[in-house]
């Protein structure tokens, strides 16, 4: 019989676990993870608010995709356009880069699992005899260790061609020259952190789901335990 247990700190590492996932999965797909220089087309632009010429768009260059400017050949209304400049994992722009999408997947992937499963850790706690809250926070654990190894690299990168080309000739290995670090450079920081506290928390998960209170409630025939 499936006891549904539901505890505060059960249910905020379940939630946090779900938002490390998708903050990290949406950081990678991102392309701002450099922001370039903005760059006219030599003509006068449209009118900002203010009455003169608006700012144009910055270009922003990220693992395996990038936004440039509308060059006007494509009938279409937007500033910017956005896509995967690399169509295979063989075009990505540098070998540093490379490595950090595989070290960033292999940890999304990761924590996507572990999101996955923290769903179910309000019905089931264990499997085979292993508490899931445990072998989750291990997990998670190794998770963060991927995602620090491709941080860590990701910069070494700075110095390609392609990245020489939005952010200037002075970019190289841990110096982006003219550019700026885009949002999704410091919500993969962000989210990085955040896997280390799901996983020292998922302790805390685990002692409040296998408390007295609870083993009495289950005793007493109760499938729904809520606990503060």
């Amino acid at each position: 019989m499936c006891h549904v247990i539901v505890t505060c700190r059960s249910m905020l590492w379940t939630l946090l676990s779900i938002v490390v996932a998708f903050a990290e999965l949406i950081a990678f797909m991102s392309a701002d993870w450099l922001i370039g220089k903005a760059k006219s087309r030599g003509g006068a632009g449209p009118a900002g608010r203010s009455g003169g010429p608006a700012e144009p768009p910055h270009p922003t260059l990220g693992i395996y995709a990038r936004c440039i400017r509308n060059p006007g050949v494509q009938q279409v209304q937007r500033e910017t356009l956005c896509g995967p400049y690399a169509e295979s994992f063989g075009e990505i722009a540098s070998g540093f880069w490379q490595a950090t999408a595989i070290f960033l997947a292999v940890g999304i992937f990761i924590l996507c699992t572990v999101a996955l499963v923290s769903v179910f850790t309000m019905c089931v706690q264990s499997i085979m005899k292993k508490s899931i809250f445990n072998v989750c926070g291990l997990l998670q654990g190794i998770a963060g260790l991927f995602l620090i190894l491709g941080l860590i690299l990701y910069p070494a990168g700075w110095g390609c061609q392609k990245a020489v080309g939005y952010c200037g000739p002075y970019a190289s290995a841990y110096k982006p020259g003219d550019c700026s670090l885009g949002w999704a450079f410091y919500t993969a920081i962000g989210g990085t952190v955040l896997t280390f506290i799901c996983a020292v928390f998922s302790a805390q998960a685990e002692i409040a789901t296998s408390s007295d209170k609870v083993q009495e409630e289950i005793e007493e025939g109760k499938n729904l335990i809520c606990l503060l």
